[in-house]
């Protein structure tokens, strides 16, 4: 099992980048790639988890430690699969999230693609007590972006929340929102966009 991988990053995608070891690009699954695009070419440190399943094997990449731990707690929810995890920690605001499990808020947990009131009351159930040492650290770095137009931008934000699990409806609902605003990231996007969906 893997702990953590280092090495360049060559390429960003709405779902995923690819990590070069040695002359292997491996493709790793992240929560929101475009955070990554300030270090886009250049070195760095993913923490990994590995799902196995008869019939793929995919490596998932974390930020930090934290970041992972807050996954592995996520995903041992019954009803939060890999995927479901990795769209969870996507918006980025962990606090909010352990906040939002520690204050018993299933409204706020429902906002996420996949999580119905039922997983809500599990991840509630399951995870409450649990989470205050992951508190600290957990915000995310603004990316300093790509040298492209904003509606580059949107259009991946787009793709990358439609990856994530969110709806073609709830996507488009917040559209003329985000149009209204000119970007210099699609990570700038994204973090816009988490915060229109989280207030429904």
């Amino acid at each position: 099992m893997y702990e953590y991988m280092r090495g360049k990053l060559e390429e960003i995608h709405p779902l995923y980048v690819v990590l070069e070891l040695s002359g292997i690009g491996y493709q790793i699954l992240v929560a929101n790639p475009f955070r990554y695009s300030s270090q886009l070419k250049q070195e760095i440190q993913l923490y990994i988890y590995q799902a196995v399943r008869e019939d793929s094997q995919t490596l998932y990449g974390f930020k930090d430690f934290k970041e992972k731990q807050l996954y592995l707690k996520l995903i041992s929810v019954s009803g939060i699969g890999p995927k479901s995890g990795l769209s969870i920690l996507a918006n980025g605001d962990h606090e909010g999230l352990i906040q939002a499990i520690e204050n018993e808020n299933s409204k706020y947990l429902t906002k996420f693609p996949g999580v119905g009131k039922k997983t809500a009351s599990q991840i509630i159930l399951d995870l409450k007590g649990k989470l205050s040492d992951l508190l600290d650290g957990s915000e995310l770095d603004v990316s300093e972006g790509l040298n492209s137009h904003a509606d580059t931008y949107i259009s991946e934000a787009e793709e990358a929340l439609q990856g994530l699990g969110y709806s073609t409806r709830e996507v488009t609902k917040i559209m003329p929102q985000l149009k209204a605003t000119n970007y210099t990231s699609t990570e700038e996007v994204l973090r816009v966009a988490f915060k229109l969906l989280l207030k429904g």
